[in-house]
């Protein structure tokens, strides 16, 4: 018997013919079959029209308290004062030696308020240590399961948000409190794919109608629901990083070329001081993006070698893309090899060298806009 938690679409996703997989102890659906999806279909039709995700497994906790602001922003690596109430920012949350535990998305309530969306993986360890961290009057309560999430990405989200009566007329990075069916909705402009597109947070039970609601209404402007295979190429294609491939307690935010989620002049926040000492003496390797000139692609561990045939570095995330037809990926590369954007450079494919050139991500262009 299965221990894996499972989202409230469960047997919508069973139904649709998902083929299910684990991520961070959630059985989610990768890609569909009854639906007429699959992985490739399913990524352009985010890419042409729109795809509905459910990303329930993503974790939830609420900071609340006297406070609350002030101390997540001493806490959590971005800058919390760059943004106002009834906006969302990308953030870290960096161990002491400048690795990264885990890269989620803060909601800004007010400043007693802050909502968190981490990694499915990681919530529990994210939570802890906040937990660990609160002063007197500021309490952290983990939420995984009071709510869902709900992603709908693509050129034709906002048609198909307006049609089920929800707002769309919102800013990047943006959200709205809204009411669906009686019930409260959370909706945010935010995503992982590079598309236009909104990340919905219902009430646990509210999920099942409304996904219902959205698939119906996705179908009339030529989507269709979109596994976790889909959303992973899709946010490769983006150069977004993945938390444990190519953001990690390994892999510091400078390396991974996030730097610019850290708000550097803040006096506190995790990691700050072995962070600041990186970028003064600066990073020995950085993430590139690689893009096949032949028909190998990229995958995760393999050697990415010099002119010379030396390792240079390692590829953290690797894919085919459907979008260019051709392999794509991130690599960690040693700063001390001196490469530059254009140059070519080759992967080790089981023996065999793979010809690369370094691009500078996206791969393709962004819409999120």
């Amino acid at each position: 018997m299965s221990t894996l938690l499972t989202s409230s679409l469960h047997e919508r996703h069973v139904a649709l013919g998902a083929k299910m997989a684990d991520f961070g102890g959630w059985e989610m659906p990768i890609e569909y079959a009854a639906s007429g999806g699959g992985v490739l279909k399913e990524h352009l039709a985010v890419r042409e029209a729109v795809g509905v995700f459910d990303v329930s497994h993503l974790g939830k906790a609420l900071v609340r308290g006297a406070g609350a602001r002030d101390f997540v922003n001493a806490s959590l690596s971005n800058d919390l004062g760059r943004i106002g109430p009834g906006q969302a920012q990308y953030t870290l949350c960096c161990d002491d030696d400048g690795g990264v535990v885990d890269d989620l998305i803060a909601y800004l309530v007010d400043d007693e308020h802050v909502f968190l969306v981490p990694n499915a993986a990681n919530t529990t360890e994210v939570v802890s240590r906040l937990q660990a961290a609160a002063p007197a009057g500021v309490e952290v309560v983990g939420q995984h399961r009071d709510y869902g999430v709900l992603a709908v990405q693509g050129p034709r989200s906002q048609q198909t948000l307006a049609d089920v009566g929800l707002p769309a007329e919102l800013d990047y990075m943006a959200y709205a409190d809204a009411v669906w069916d009686g019930q409260p909705v959370r909706v945010c402009r935010t995503g992982y794919t590079g598309e236009h597109g909104y990340e919905l947070l219902p009430a646990w039970d509210v999920v099942p109608p409304l996904w219902d609601a959205l698939i119906e209404a996705a179908s009339r402007h030529g989507g269709m629901p979109a596994g976790l295979g889909a959303r992973d190429t899709l946010r490769t294609e983006m150069g977004y990083p993945l938390h444990g491939q190519d953001l990690s307690r390994q892999i510091s935010p400078l390396q991974a070329r996030s730097g610019w989620a850290v708000g550097w002049k803040k006096e506190a926040f995790f990691g700050r001081d072995a962070l600041l000492a990186e970028r003064e003496r600066g990073p020995e390797r950085a993430l590139r993006g690689l893009q096949a000139l032949d028909r190998g692609i990229p995958r995760p561990h393999m050697a990415v070698l010099g002119a010379n045939g030396d390792t240079v570095g390692e590829v953290t995330s690797g894919t085919f893309s459907p979008s260019l037809r051709s392999g794509i990926g991130l690599a960690l590369i040693a700063t001390d090899a001196e490469v530059e954007d254009g140059d070519e450079l080759a992967v080790d494919v089981r023996g065999r060298r793979s010809a690369v050139r370094v691009v500078k991500p996206p791969f393709v262009e962004s819409h999120v806009r």
